[in-house]
């Protein structure tokens, strides 16, 4: 049988352009299918807000990860689940892989915030060391590989946007983050003052 992650992969190398809309809850991924789309993705944004907080590391990866699993079992649609910065150090990357595995979704993304997180769109963001952040990233590849080869793990960067930030140091980070491993690299270029991002 396919995966959620070999479908999701496929889909990328089929599809011109990918549309992978942002939902919260189960009713919402059946509205996503039935709309037509091929992908979604469980916004941890939408998760925070709709459970009351927000979206500055409150739900807890045990929230999180419930709420992945439910989603999962109401669509057949791939599911990219938002794992915040994979709640804590390399320690907690390597549990917060193993649950998603097990909730059924495609793969999730990892952020390269300090924990507790902050709203990628939000002022105050502060991003871990440099190798801090390829640990972790190597922490989620070795138990990806472990568990379930097709499970997708997406690197973001929110350097360029974070305190003392720069476009350089988010290309950089990806760079390496995409060296390390990583399947998909997703480089936040949203800042607290609304400036456009420049393109290298």
């Amino acid at each position: 049988m396919e995966t959620m992650g070999r479908r999701f992969r496929r889909l990328l190398e089929d599809e011109p352009y990918l549309f992978t809309g942002g939902i919260y809850d189960p009713l919402g991924a059946q509205l996503a299918e039935r709309t037509g789309m091929k992908s979604i993705y469980l916004s941890g944004y939408s998760m925070a807000l709709a459970n009351g907080w927000p979206d500055m590391g409150f739900l807890t990866q045990t929230e999180v990860t419930r709420i992945a699993s439910m989603v999962a079992s109401a669509t057949s649609l791939p599911i990219i689940a938002d794992a915040d910065d994979g709640y804590g150090n390399a320690l907690s990357t390597i549990r917060t892989v193993q649950e998603f595995v097990k909730t059924g979704v495609a793969g999730i993304h990892l952020e390269d915030q300090v924990f507790p997180k902050r709203c990628g769109h939000i002022a105050g963001k502060m991003v871990v060391p440099f190798e801090q952040a390829i640990g972790k990233y190597r922490a989620a590849i070795d138990t990806r590989n472990r568990l379930d080869r097709d499970f997708v793990i997406i690197a973001r960067t929110d350097a360029y946007g974070a305190v003392g930030g720069s476009m350089e140091d988010a290309i950089r980070r990806g760079r390496a983050y995409a060296d390390a491993g990583v399947d998909l690299v997703w480089a936040e270029l949203s800042n607290a003052s609304r400036e456009p991002a420049i393109a290298f």
